[in-house]
């Protein structure tokens, strides 16, 4: 036997790309706690040579890259990653990554995580 869903107390939530943003280059944050979900993100919006200092996280993030390359450190390992391409980072794992193509890089760092906890090398 199915059983359907029963309606829930809370609607559900919504944010704007422009809510979300950080900086001015289209680079955005969400934090999960903040809509009722389990997961943060951040979709990264980079152009050559810009992207994300050694860093870590106490779980692990996942990386999809939508369009673009990226050179990736994760640990003591270097990667490249495409179009398409997907990574997943251990939880207190230094890394991080930098456009290494000639146009736009677009990856989405999903943290398993209602928050985004990290630490910077620096």
């Amino acid at each position: 036997m199915t059983t359907s869903p029963t309606a829930s107390s809370t609607a559900p939530t919504f944010a704007t790309a422009a809510e979300l943003l950080i900086g001015t280059r289209g680079t955005r944050r969400f934090e999960g706690r903040d809509f009722g979900a389990g997961i943060s993100y951040f979709f990264v919006d980079n152009q050559p040579g810009e992207g994300a200092d050694l860093h870590w996280h106490p779980y692990p993030e996942t990386w999809l890259v939508i369009s673009g390359t990226a050179r990736a450190t994760i640990g003591g390992d270097e990667f490249i990653l495409r179009d398409g391409d997907t990574a997943t980072v251990p939880p207190n794992t230094w890394h991080g990554f930098v456009n290494a193509g000639p146009g736009k890089l677009q990856l989405l760092g999903i943290h398993a995580s209602d928050t985004i906890i990290q630490t910077f090398a620096d």
